[in-house]
């Protein structure tokens, strides 16, 4: 007995991937949504089996490990980098993820936070990208747009180069272009849109400058992510090849293509740093000795003139120095 909810792999694709149930048909064909990776399916129940507890089938688990030594060796590249040179801020291309799965979603914004990009979700149905579009770029202004969620190709499609054979590329396409109309330049907008089995040729011409699927291929849930940090993080004075974009992704070539493009990343200086107290000793600074208080009243003019001609500082030439040296290395230059 199977429940809307229920964890499920196909035994016809040899339970390579995990699905959730969202919805059961009354002739008891089951509407899946992959856990890894974009995709959405329809499988007769008796193509199911419950997946028992299981978090990833044995290849995803093989590829979630491919994601975290990529996040990991991301992060220790950019501290290798960081060796050798004075200390700099930078400002990094800011995201707007819109995706048409909460999952997903979520999923991508951690990985985001991990990675150090700046990245503004928003949970929009897939119909619903096109009309709200360009509501969210004039509110977010976003340095990279992604445009995702769920796709598939028509399992018996005739024309692998008609937008009807595809699920929602339609509206990736139709999103796309708003976009485009909104912030023309690709100096302006870097856009990543597509997902599972994509319309990938369609959504390249509407002008995204990254699409999912050449291969018609099922693409990772992360392979967004590790494009737009390349695009983040790469210099803006610097052309990022396509073979470089791709570099971290889970599906490559296959699964997502494009654009050589600009980076997002300004790096400037200097850091302020505060400055601590030195640990090196110190001569002590002389104390000015007060005035001696004068009885000006029984002071014969002679005596008042001699006092007022007398130094107020008893410091010699190289003690004066040594006090102005001593007062400069206490102040921090602005």
């Amino acid at each position: 007995m199977f429940n809307i909810g229920d964890y499920v792999v196909r035994l016809s694709y040899h339970k390579d991937i995990l699905f959730r149930i969202t919805y059961i048909s009354p002739n008891q064909v089951a509407r899946l949504k992959g856990i890894s990776y974009r995709v959405v399916a329809d499988a007769p129940i008796i193509d199911l089996e419950l997946a028992d507890g299981m978090r990833f089938t044995n290849q995803e688990t093989n590829i979630m490990n491919i994601v975290q030594t990529n996040v990991e060796r991301i992060i220790k590249q950019r501290e290798e980098d960081k060796k050798g040179h004075l200390p700099r801020f930078q400002k990094t291309g800011t995201v707007l993820h819109i995706d048409g799965d909460a999952f997903y979603l979520n999923l991508c914004l951690k990985y985001y936070k991990t990675l150090d990009i700046p990245a503004i979700g928003e949970h929009i149905m897939e119909s619903e990208q096109p009309k709200k579009i360009r509501y969210l770029i004039e509110k977010y202004n976003p340095d990279i747009l992604v445009l995702t969620g769920h796709d598939a190709l028509n399992k018996h499609y005739k024309n692998l180069y008609d937008v009807n054979e595809y699920r929602n590329s339609v509206h990736f396409i139709e999103a796309v272009k708003k976009a485009r109309a909104i912030k023309p330049s690709m100096n302006d907008l870097v856009i990543f849109a597509g997902a599972c089995q994509s319309y990938f040729e369609g959504i390249l011409a509407a002008g995204a400058d990254f699409a999912a699927s050449p291969g018609r291929v099922l693409i990772h849930a992360l392979d967004p992510v590790f494009i737009v940090e390349k695009v983040a993080q790469y210099p803006f004075h610097k052309v990022l090849s396509i073979e470089e974009a791709l570099e971290n992704t889970i599906t490559k070539f296959n699964g997502l293509g494009g654009y050589e493009i600009a980076g997002k990343c300004r790096r400037g200086g200097p850091v302020v740093e505060e400055q601590k107290g030195t640990s090196k000793q110190n001569k002590p600074i002389k104390k000015v000795e007060p005035l001696e208080e004068l009885d000006m009243d029984n002071m014969t003019e002679e005596e008042i003139e001699r006092e007022l001609r007398k130094p107020i500082f008893m410091d010699t030439d190289g003690e004066f120095e040594e006090r102005m040296r001593q007062y400069m290395g206490n102040t921090i230059p602005l």
